[in-house]
């Protein structure tokens, strides 16, 4: 009797620990960009249902293996960089408050492996967050912003709804492509509306991989759809004074001008130049770098203009806006090491899981999480991600979720 009770009891706790989990996948991309600390509920959900079912958790961390083991080195390694570059240069330990969140990442893939939450409910959430994010940048601008930037930077805005349009293509259910299609218009208007250029390559890629990854008709008409498409989004970008000041297409010619004249003062202007003290910081000290968060120390050991007493607003940006720069400059070669890892490893085994993952290529947790793997590299050209909390704690909980999702897809699919 006493054996049933405790099985009872753990039975129920587990129902219990699965309902936390399907809530905590909606919460993650619906309240990501909707609330102030969007990523709070999805964090209390994770850490409930944990309690409720430890010991499972730790048996499916073992069982696992191998996979668990790669995903966790690839965020320890990164966050023992960090902490390291800031132990021998002397900075202060506070720099590391947005790489503590890839600790996450293992943690997240054993849970997201043992709880099994469905992958619809992250389809569901993420078409929430992009009707929200919309709605959120419309409201911004018509109350007069020049750029809609949700509740804190433009740049994290956009990259964070490229992010949620990925999962409305890739986690969708089946026959859900009318939905998952008002879920892309959304994040393109929200994209558009925040005026970030930085996110369009990876919407691009979003779209090639879409359009020639379907099998809807033949593969020379669908390259023949992409590019009508692309072309009559040129067209009107290129004639529609309204989209052409929204992509501040003519912001970014006047920049090219003022660098042309030698002034970095602009917005391209303050990123290539950025580029240009990373590429000598990183030259000066390939094996250390200036100190991890600490790129505006390059900018004023080599900068005339950012040693002034009151130095250009350009100095005082805080990060590279680049990925790789910024981690070569500020933590040297075992910072390109680090970043090709929490990239590279991540990546790898979503391919490798591919390959025994559902037969649609549109669809399933190993192709979700490849590809965005593939829009946060195409978006570290333009900033650096791993600088900001949201779009950290963002990448290690997609990539735990989908990963642990992933493994369980291909679990049911090997007898097959």
């Amino acid at each position: 009797m006493n054996g049933g009770d405790v099985n009872d009891r753990g039975e129920t706790r587990l129902r219990w620990a699965q309902a936390g989990a399907s809530a905590a996948l909606w919460c993650l991309p619906a309240l990501v960009l909707t609330l102030p600390k969007g990523v709070l509920p999805f964090g209390l959900l994770l850490l409930a249902s944990t309690l409720l079912v430890p010991g499972r958790l730790l048996a499916g961390a073992r069982q696992i293996g191998r996979p668990l083991a790669l995903a966790a080195f690839a965020g320890l390694f990164a966050l023992g960089v960090a902490f390291a570059s800031s132990w021998t240069l002397s900075a202060a330990p506070g720099q590391v408050d947005s790489m503590d969140r890839l600790l996450g990442l293992p943690w997240v893939m054993a849970w997201a492996y043992v709880l099994g939450p469905s992958r619809g409910q992250l389809w569901r959430g993420a078409l929430f967050g992009l009707v929200a994010a919309a709605v959120l940048a419309g409201y911004q601008v018509l109350a007069g912003a020049e750029r809609a930037s949700g509740w804190g930077n433009a740049i994290v805005f956009a990259d964070v709804v490229l992010a949620l349009m990925v999962l409305v293509v890739f986690c969708r259910p089946p026959r859900r492509w009318r939905w998952a299609t008002v879920g892309l218009a959304c994040g393109t208007v929200a994209i558009l509306l925040s005026g970030t250029r930085g996110a369009w390559p990876g919407l691009l890629l979003v779209l090639v991989v879409l359009v020639l990854g379907s099998g809807w008709q033949s593969r020379r008409s669908r390259i023949l759809l992409l590019g009508a498409a692309v072309a009559v989004v040129a067209a009107l970008v290129g004639t529609v004074p309204g989209l052409t000041e929204r992509m501040r297409l003519s912001e970014l010619q006047q920049d090219i001008v003022r660098i042309d004249r030698g002034d970095h003062d602009s917005s391209a202007g303050a990123r290539l130049e950025r580029l240009q003290v990373a590429a000598r910081a990183f030259a000066a000290q390939p094996w250390s770098g200036v100190g991890f968060a600490h790129f505006d120390r390059a900018m004023r050991q080599r900068l005339s203009d950012c040693r002034r007493l009151a130095p250009a607003l350009r100095c005082d940006l805080g990060h590279a806006h680049n990925d790789l720069a910024e981690w070569a400059a500020t933590m040297g070669v075992p910072g390109v090491a680090a970043l090709a890892c929490l990239y590279g490893i991540p990546l790898w085994l979503f391919l490798r899981l591919r390959r025994s993952a559902v037969a649609d290529p549109l669809r399933g947790a190993a192709a979700a999480g490849a590809m965005v793997v593939a829009v946060y590299v195409l978006c570290g050209l333009t900033q650096s991600m791993f600088a900001h909390q949201t779009t950290t704690s963002l990448y290690a909980a997609l990539t735990g979720i989908l990963l642990g999702l992933a493994l369980r897809e291909a679990r049911v699919a090997a007898p097959s």
